[in-house]
């Protein structure tokens, strides 16, 4: 399955595609103020810190500017300034997705969601990066690309969105057709999945061309966000694992550990936890976070049960693979905030920071605010 194939595939066929009434062009951000430089310019920094956060949609799309999402802004925002004066200032904010309820109408867009990215854009001065979410594009569970209907006006509508924040199509960090994506900054290196397709044979082969073609002795943090959590354990997760997530797992993961990604960051549930995978033997053990932001908006979820990974861990047994929940979300949806990640890069250190929006800002998931990711070697054993 690829995105390029509703027109080729229609017309490959001999038929016309059905005429489509004129639809409502989507307001196209701005773009940032302050755009990242070229990868060659920020070789030498090493010091710096980024803002992740996900699912803004809010039940009043099209309709009003998504109030909730306004709150992590303000918040996200304050954390900016807080930060312009020391030596880890942040330089650009990663959303997962599921910006709005309905990706195939404009309206949802333009009035929403449109006005507060400019914000992060002008008066922030930030790039902003953005994965595709499962609302975004508006897929119907199930059903094939090409008898979506309208048939591709959501990712349409997106591709329109992130036009002025991304690499452009036809660019060596962007596939082209796709809404997969890659950039450098420092000596961090990030890519943008597009979860809703993670069985597409097209986007794996791409982005494992970029992460072999990598200088590591440059990127020595690798890190990917997309919208499907790998590990859950809210409503989308815990249960039963979406087909997404298990696409994930099976043929992902194994291509992550191959090259020590160190910080995968989703969102898809409405809450914040935080897994840890380990793997390897010996001084050669590491280890791999996942962070799940998911509390950019969207109506919040609470715990609902941990997810069945014995087969997973038995597919991934000759690499000692083990998997710990370093937080668990509580069971009330109040339980998790509305909140945005902070992630700070400091040489081979990394850290994180959850900020909690308004009434949320006392949230300390880790009996802190934040925690320290080890950068290499895990202690932790299966």
């Amino acid at each position: 399955m690829t995105w390029l194939l509703p027109i080729a595939m229609l017309a490959a066929a001999g038929t016309q595609a059905p005429a489509q009434p004129a639809r409502e062009a989507v307001h196209v951000p701005l773009a940032p103020k302050r755009s990242l430089p070229p990868e060659p310019e920020s070789a030498s920094v090493t010091r710096f810190s980024f803002v992740v956060y996900g699912d803004t949609r809010g039940r009043h799309d099209g309709q009003q500017v998504q109030w909730e999402h306004q709150m992590v802004v303000d918040s996200l925002l304050a954390t900016t300034r807080r930060l312009a004066s020391t030596p880890f200032p942040v330089r650009f904010v990663l959303q997962t997705g599921d910006a709005v309820l309905n990706g195939r109408d404009p309206k949802q867009w333009n009035v929403s969601f449109v006005g507060l990215i400019n914000r992060i854009t002008q008066t922030g001065g930030l790039p902003y990066f953005m994965a595709p979410g499962n609302h975004d594009l508006d897929l119907e569970p199930a059903t094939p690309l090409l008898q979506q209907k309208p048939a591709g006006a959501g990712l349409r509508n997106y591709l329109d969105i992130v036009s002025s924040l991304v690499p452009r199509d036809g660019t060596p960090r962007r596939l082209a057709g796709y809404p997969t994506y890659a950039f450098g900054y420092g000596n961090a290196f990030f890519i943008a999945l597009d979860s809703n397709i993670a069985e597409d044979d097209t986007q794996f082969n791409w982005v494992q061309a970029q992460l072999d073609g990598l200088d590591r002795r440059r990127y020595q943090h690798i890190m990917l966000f997309f919208h499907h959590p790998v590990f859950a354990s809210g409503p989308n997760g815990g249960p039963r694992p979406e087909p997404e997530a298990l696409a994930l797992r099976r043929r992902y993961m194994p291509l992550f550990r191959k090259h020590r990604v160190r910080l995968l960051l989703t969102g898809h549930e409405h809450l914040f936890e935080h897994w840890v995978e380990s793997y390897g033997q010996g001084a050669e053990r590491a280890r791999m976070d996942e962070i799940v932001t998911g509390g950019g908006g969207a109506p919040l979820y609470g715990f609902v049960s941990t997810p069945d990974l014995r087969d997973y861990l038995a597919a991934g047994r000759p690499q000692q693979v083990s998997v710990r929940q370093l937080v668990r979300p509580g069971p009330n949806p109040g339980d998790t905030p509305y909140h945005h990640v902070v992630v700070t890069i400091d040489g081979e250190r990394m850290n994180v920071e959850v900020v909690g929006a308004d009434w949320g800002s006392e949230f300390a998931p880790y009996r802190s605010r934040g925690t320290s990711l080890t950068p290499q070697n895990d202690a932790s054993r299966p």
